[in-house]
């Protein structure tokens, strides 16, 4: 089953050398969501193949520009061309508001629902769950109220092996029972216990985003073991005392929290415009993290 992510834009406030607004889409088990929405997202989506369509749900981490500033376009393009479908958008209380008078003083109405639910920034809470997957908001310490999202893989039903089921001549039919834990019965009257017929499913992933944030203990919690870690790296660490100013975090210290919660693999993203070049933030969180990667726009990361 496909767990990724789509890096769609990478820079902090300021769109540069190419570089876009926040916003990331995770692919699981071909179902769609969108993290975040800077300006141009749709645009990325339009680059690189992507139907807006197929996107029913999406999370938006705060309320600074460069990661919704793209929301009201992208949902007045899905009105344009004509979706029905549902639309689910999760983020600050004030999102709805802000969402409201675009579309009030435009005048429209769209053709689709659309709901907004809102995420609060005091503690954890699980704010989505369908058959695949559970979706998490955890508090960050930014400037304004903002939440990091955890997505965690539901645990896979085992799978049939399929040698053992055809040597014993198990119906197609049955399959589906066993793997939901049904013991088969042999015409002969033999009971064969379905863990003797499967295979351990593969053990569920988790992909953690961390937007925007000053770097504290009182997330790490919410973070740990992710088998793919996304943080934000906007500065180097020769600029800490920045970092700290405007709550962001350096490279260092984002490979620093990757060893403390024992993840995978990290991702860094959020460049300032001060980088054209990317590669000393690389090296430098690769100081403490070897497993470190750019999050680099139109790449895809496996979780």
């Amino acid at each position: 089953m496909r767990f990724e992510v789509l890096i769609l834009g990478s820079s902090s406030a300021t769109p540069i050398y190419g570089r876009h607004p926040t916003a990331q889409l995770i692919n699981v088990n071909e179902q769609l969501y969108l993290v975040d929405c800077g300006e141009g997202t749709q645009v990325q989506l339009i680059k690189y193949g992507i139907k807006s369509n197929r996107i029913k749900h999406i999370f938006i981490s705060h309320l600074h520009g460069d990661h919704y500033l793209g929301l009201i376009g992208l949902l007045s393009s899905m009105h344009l061309v004509g979706r029905k479908e549902e639309v689910h958008v999760y983020g600050p209380a004030a999102l709805e508001e802000i969402i409201n008078i675009h579309f009030l003083h435009s005048q429209t109405v769209l053709r689709y629902p659309l709901y907004v639910h809102a995420t609060q920034d005091e503690s954890a809470e699980m704010i989505f769950e369908n058959e695949h997957l559970q979706v998490s908001s955890f508090p960050l310490d930014h400037r304004i109220a903002c939440t990091g999202f955890r997505f965690d893989e539901k645990k896979r039903l085992p799978t049939i092996d399929r040698a053992k089921t055809e040597a014993l001549g198990v119906p197609t039919a049955y399959l589906p029972l066993i793997k939901r834990g049904h013991d088969y019965t042999a015409p002969d009257g033999t009971v064969h216990r379905w863990q003797n017929l499967t295979l351990e499913p593969p053990f569920p992933r988790s992909y953690a985003y961390c937007s925007d944030t000053v770097m504290t203990p009182s997330y790490l919690p919410y973070i740990r073991k992710v088998d793919l870690l996304y943080h934000e790296a906007t500065f180097l660490h020769n600029m800490l005392d920045r970092a700290r100013d405007t709550y962001h975090t350096t490279a260092l210290q984002a490979g620093e929290i990757a060893v403390e919660v024992q993840a995978k693999k990290l991702l860094i993203g959020h460049y300032s415009a001060r980088y054209k070049d990317l590669k000393p933030l690389l090296e430098e969180s690769k100081t403490v993290f070897e497993a470190t990667q750019l999050a680099l726009e139109g790449s895809w990361y496996s979780v």
